[in-house]
């Protein structure tokens, strides 16, 4: 995590639910050179299908129903930060591609405009999922993938890593002491 906190690269999260995936996630951005910028954070797993789009990409008045604001969608409010997709797995196809065009471009089209938007930002994806299987499967695009994947970070379970036992029990008792 300290060897590739510094660099701006993407990078995937993967292991179990409950394994510190987002805490690692946090490291990364605290330990880089955008750490003055926000961490931004968007459960890709239960935010529904239907508003992820407006929830990533913004959207602009009356860009449907209930859209009575304008809205700036979470990648762009991560600009000069870092962008935590939380279990990426989950992404419709239709939003992967929507994704992958803005890991390409670096630029954001809010849902009813047609205007874009530049934005830099460090894009950080976990999942409990094992996406080069669902590559293969054809429920995760290739692209997407290795766009998301410059460094693959595998968090072990807690039962594989016995020796951090004894920090964690002191850090919730400090915790639960205040």
């Amino acid at each position: 995590i300290r060897r590739i906190a510094p660099s701006d690269i993407s990078v995937v999260i993967q292991g179990e639910s409950g394994t510190g995936k987002e805490l690692v996630a946090n490291l990364l951005h605290t330990w880089s050179s955008r750490q003055a910028g926000p961490f931004v954070v968007i459960d890709c797993g239960s935010t529904q299908p239907t508003l992820l789009e407006s929830e990533l990409f913004g959207h602009v008045k009356g860009a449907f129903t209930h859209a009575v604001l304008d809205k700036k969608g979470l990648i762009e409010t991560a600009d000069q930060g870092t962008l935590f997709l939380d279990e990426v797995g989950n992404i419709p196809s239709d939003m992967q591609t929507r994704l992958l065009r803005f890991l390409q471009e670096r630029k954001v089209r809010k849902v009813g405009s047609t205007a874009t938007a530049d934005v830099n930002c460090r894009v950080l994806a976990a999942t409990n999922a094992d996406l080069s299987q669902m590559v293969g499967s054809g429920t995760f695009r290739e692209d997407l993938y290795y766009r998301l994947k410059a460094v693959k970070l595998q968090v072990p379970a807690l039962r594989q890593r016995m020796e951090d036992l004894p920090l964690l029990v002191d850090h919730f008792l400090q915790d639960i002491s205040r």
